[in-house]
């Protein structure tokens, strides 16, 4: 029987910070390099991955600015967290035998590529991974926002973003366990009911670039492929 190919030619992973922290440790290796082996399996596929990552196991702007901190000031340190995480990133994707380069919205050229569109589309045709650092290197946008943005410049098929919950629901999941997972919502929905999954611009960004969302459990072993060979993982948010 033939292998099952991808149904995605070039697709956008949105990553928290979170995903690579462990209980005692900021960046925790293991759990870096098991995220790195998932991406390094749907890239064996022939898919062209670029990958956005958060900042919020080292520092999350919003918090800091609740707590009295200006807003751009804190948003700036969270995207200097990101460069950090998307280093780490790329030590490990580098070691599973993935070339990867890492382009930043803030130059530090010592350690990153500035963020150029044309080449990071050469970068993903060269069939290296790309990870996207500094949001979009402005305060008040988050990285669900950069991640829409990068989807669209990039003409990527699908954005796909990588949870600690399987879709998308009507409220919390671990606080209400009579919560209802969608397995498809529109963006006019997500928006409308205030879905908190991601953030209203990012949702926006989407609809008005028709890139398509699905939300889906990253801490599952084999979902990413899963969802790139087009199998229903999680939500699905489109038109």
């Amino acid at each position: 029987m033939s292998k099952r190919k991808p149904v995605y030619k070039r697709i956008i992973l949105k990553l928290s910070g979170e995903v690579l922290a462990g209980e005692e440790e900021v960046i925790d290796p293991k759990l870096t390099e098991k995220i790195a082996r998932e991406v390094a399996e749907i890239h064996a596929l022939g898919v062209q991955v670029a990958v956005v990552i958060g900042g919020g196991n080292i520092w999350r702007g919003i918090t800091s600015a609740n707590r009295g901190m200006d807003r751009s000031t804190a948003d700036y340190m969270g995207m200097l967290a990101t460069i950090i995480n998307g280093m780490a990133l790329q030590e490990a994707l580098e070691k599973v035998g993935v070339n990867t380069r890492v382009q930043t919205a803030i130059e530090v050229k010592n350690v990153a590529e500035p963020f150029i569109r044309r080449r990071a589309v050469r970068h993903l045709e060269k069939g290296r991974v790309v990870i996207f650092v500094a949001g979009t290197g402005n305060p008040f946008f988050s990285t669900d926002t950069a991640a829409a943005l990068r989807a669209s410049e990039m003409g990527a098929e699908i954005l796909l973003k990588a949870t600690k919950v399987d879709g998308v629901y009507d409220s919390d999941p671990r606080k209400n366990p009579k919560a209802k997972r969608f397995e498809r919502v529109s963006y006019a929905d997500a928006l409308g009911k205030r879905l908190k999954v991601m953030d209203s611009t990012a949702f926006s960004l989407c609809m008005d670039n028709h890139v398509p969302i699905v939300v889906f459990d990253m801490f599952k072993p084999g979902n990413l492929r899963s969802v790139v060979l087009g199998e229903k993982i999680g939500t699905l948010v489109s038109a």
